[in-house]
């Protein structure tokens, strides 16, 4: 029965979205199509592979575009904060889809090859930095603190849901593509012509974005913090725990295709299929999370969900064979969107509406980080090592970040006003 009211409760709060959330909600599903878990994801490190490079070279396009995240995330927090953070959504879009259309044309460039993949990818990621950053902020001026978990569970399972789909025809895509352009797939040139068609879907989210409004904070809960140092301590051991945390999802995100692909010679639409899975189950673990958090908070949901993560990467590192890869890659996927709004809600809301910026680059910044060096390094410790140890190197990163947050939060501290820090979300 109690869980029954909650379902109840939850999906009253989804009728009582505001407009600009529900407009939101429209561009994180064409995002999650596209570009996060979508056609891209399943592709872009295909591609590469198909104009002749290895695994070196996909973690150097991955590694450079993450590091150019991170370094792009405070600027992107700072501009938010000047110009809004609905006109930095705004552009950040545009600047995602530009660059992502320009990349597939890399065997057309007047430059470089290499250079045009590396200067296109960076420009994306550099897009992608400022949604995250922006998008938070706007979320929580968007939303009143009674819907928030479940304006947040909602933005963690589109992505997913529209990952599943976008997986799924991204796998399919290039066999399609393949018959009327007379091409292989063994060649790029499919490849290319589904990127373009991604990077093109993506632009009906630039529009949809100009319907909201500029936001003001009024709707905000009372703030946690003061601006005292204290605060700064607390935003660089939250981002540390992240850094370490996402390595173990970033070395899964950035290479299972070319694991699949490279070491299991598994099929692109099989691939697709298996990419499409993940995302697909991961979007009743998001919805479920508003529940969850009524029972443990959020510090809970995130610091377990997190060593699930880790667990997860066992199977796939261990068990060559793509039954194992997709049992690995699903449960991490599924537990990726049970931790990620629950880590969103929790630290916009231990800290004042005049820190929620700062908050949101820093932690967004160690995500960037963090896949970047994990695609920098991965692609060469693969060529070394081989896979196992990558993705077991990965696993063991999200255990410390987890063990990390238990250590520092589990205990109350003079930065915050709650009894039990990880509870705050109660």
């Amino acid at each position: 029965m109690r869980i029954a009211g909650m379902l109840i409760a939850y999906l009253s709060a989804w009728r009582l979205f505001s407009r600009d959330a529900r407009l939101y909600l429209t561009t994180a599903a064409l995002f999650g199509f596209t570009v996060f878990g979508g056609i891209y994801s399943v592709l872009l490190n295909l591609y590469l592979l198909r104009l002749g490079y290895g695994p070196g070279f996909v973690g150097l396009v991955n590694g450079s575009g993450q590091l150019a995240f991170a370094l792009f995330c405070l600027p992107a927090g700072m501009l938010g904060g000047w110009y809004g953070n609905r006109r930095m959504l705004i552009a950040s879009l545009s600047a995602v889809a530009f660059g992502f259309g320009l990349l597939p044309l890399a065997e057309f460039s007047p430059i470089d090859q290499t250079t045009w993949l590396l200067m296109t990818h960076i420009l994306a990621q550099i897009g992608i930095a400022s949604y995250f950053v922006n998008s938070m902020p706007f979320l929580m001026d968007a939303t009143s603190p009674a819907e928030r978990n479940h304006v947040y569970a909602a933005m963690a399972a589109l992505w997913p849901l529209a990952g599943f789909a976008g997986s799924l025809l991204g796998g399919l895509l290039p066999g399609l593509l393949a018959v009327p352009l007379q091409a292989s797939l063994t060649g790029p040139e499919p490849y290319r012509y589904s990127l373009l068609l991604a990077a093109l879907l993506l632009t009906p989210g630039i529009w949809v974005l100009t319907n909201t409004q500029e936001t003001d904070g009024r709707r905000t809960s009372a703030p946690v913090l003061n601006r005292t140092p204290a605060a700064y301590a607390l935003i660089t051991m939250l981002s540390l725990t992240i850094l370490f945390r996402v390595a173990g999802e970033g070395a899964a995100r950035l290479f299972l295709n070319v694991y699949l692909d490279d070491a299991l010679q598994v099929p692109t639409a099989q691939i697709g299929l298996l990419a499409a899975t993940g995302q697909l189950l991961a979007v009743p673990a998001a919805l479920v999370v508003p529940i969850l958090a009524a029972r443990w908070g959020n510090g809970y949901i995130y610091m377990f969900g997190t060593l699930g993560m880790a667990a997860s990467l066992i199977p796939l590192a261990l068990i060559p064979h793509w039954s194992a890869a997709g049992l690995g890659y699903t449960s991490l996927i599924a537990l990726a969107s049970i931790t990620r709004p629950a880590i969103a809600v929790y630290q916009m809301e231990i800290v004042s509406p005049a820190w929620r910026p700062a908050m949101a680059a820093a932690t967004t910044m160690a995500l960037g980080l963090s896949w970047g060096l994990v695609a920098l390094g991965g692609g060469y410790m693969i060529t070394a090592l081989g896979y196992q140890s990558f993705f077991l190197m990965g696993g063991g990163l999200s255990a410390a970040g987890a063990l990390l947050f238990w250590g520092y939060f589990r205990i109350p501290r003079a930065e915050s006003t709650q009894r039990h820090p990880l509870d705050q979300a109660k």
